[in-house]
């Protein structure tokens, strides 16, 4: 998604209200070591920051971390039309997933926020 935002081209996908999952790196990593490491984990556990945003808000974020405007919705038949069924599958569907099971084990996100991830992110840049 940063492609655009960095042409200024960035903007919701489709109507914006699906649900969007999201982790830093830095907590992928600290969360499969975190799980390894533990003696109590089982199951699955959902890597996805605590914070899952609809894509408008999620986009609204991002331009603001780019300085860039989120001016250009992709509409979702453009989408459709351009991806197909991918569409749908990747950018349009929704779900709102909470890695609920890594925290009752004491697991604690460094970037727990998108605001926060995204200055990590576009710091190393």
């Amino acid at each position: 998604m940063m492609l655009p935002f960095k042409f200024g081209a960035g903007g919701k996908l489709g109507s914006g209200q699906q649900w969007m999952s999201w982790v830093a790196l830095e907590d992928v990593v600290g969360t499969l070591r975190f799980a390894i490491e533990s003696n109590s984990a089982r199951g699955p556990i959902n890597i996805v920051s605590p914070q899952p945003l609809q894509n408008a808000e999620f986009t609204q974020v991002l331009a603001k971390a780019t300085r860039r405007p989120a001016l250009f919705p992709a509409p979702a038949f453009a989408l459709r039309l351009a991806l197909g069924e991918m569409a749908d599958a990747l950018l349009l569907s929704s779900q709102r997933v909470q890695p609920r099971a890594i925290e009752k084990l004491g697991y604690r996100f460094q970037y727990a926020d998108l605001t926060s991830a995204l200055a990590r992110v576009l710091a190393k840049n």
